[in-house]
C-alpha cells in the first residue's frame, strides 16, 4: 500500500525529495544537524501508516474523478474551484496529522496558510487540474514528518 501511495503522489507531481525539503526547512532551526536523508526517512515512516495511505488514496481519487467530470454537481464544481468553505480536503488531511498530535496540527496549519515549495506549486496548478485534496495531503504528510522528528529527537535549543 505504501508503494501505491508513493506512486500516486509521484503521478501527481510530488516526490519525497520535494516534501523532505519542506521538512528540513521547518525543522532545521530546532535540529541543526538534521539532514535531508533523515527527513526522507521520517517521511517513509509517516507513509507506512495505514491512515496516511487511505487518505492519499481517497483524496487523489477524488481529485482525479473531478478532473474527469465523473462526480455529480454541485460537488464537481466545488472541487474544481477548490471552494474555500468546502473544508473536507482539510478534514481528510487532518486524519494524517492527528496520528502525530498537536505538533502535526500546528505545522499543518502553517503549511496550509503559507503554502511553501511543492504545496504552493500544487495550489497554483488549479487551472490545469484538480489539486483540491493533494495540496492538503502533502502539507499533512510534511507536518506529520516534522512532528515525528520532534517526538523522536530532543531539541538542540535551550529550554525555557
Amino acid at each position: 500500500m505504501k508503494d501505491i501511495a508513493i506512486a500516486l503522489l509521484k503521478e501527481r507531481g510530488v516526490n519525497l525529495e520535494d516534501m523532505a525539503v519542506l521538512v528540513l526547512d521547518l525543522q532545521k532551526k530546532y535540529y541543526e544537524d538534521l539532514t535531508i536523508e533523515e527527513c526522507i526517512e521520517n517521511l517513509h515512516h509517516v507513509l507506512e501508516k495505514r491512515e496516511v495511505q487511505n487518505a492519499i488514496l481517497t483524496g487523489i481519487a477524488l481529485d482525479k474523478l473531478a478532473e474527469q467530470d465523473l462526480l455529480e454537481e454541485p460537488l464537481l464544481s466545488i472541487l474544481k474551484r477548490d471552494e474555500p468553505l468546502y473544508g473536507i480536503d482539510e478534514i481528510l488531511a487532518l486524519g494524517i496529522t492527528n496520528v502525530y498530535g498537536s505538533i502535526g496540527l500546528t505545522n499543518f496549519g502553517y503549511l496550509d496558510k503559507v503554502k511553501p515549495g511543492i504545496i504552493g506549486k500544487l495550489n497554483a496548478e488549479k487551472e490545469k487540474r484538480c489539486n483540491t485534496f493533494i495540496d492538503d495531503l502533502v502539507a499533512a504528510i510534511v507536518a506529520a514528518a516534522c512532528a515525528r522528528i520532534a517526538h523522536s529527537r530532543k531539541s538542540s535549543l535551550p529550554s525555557d
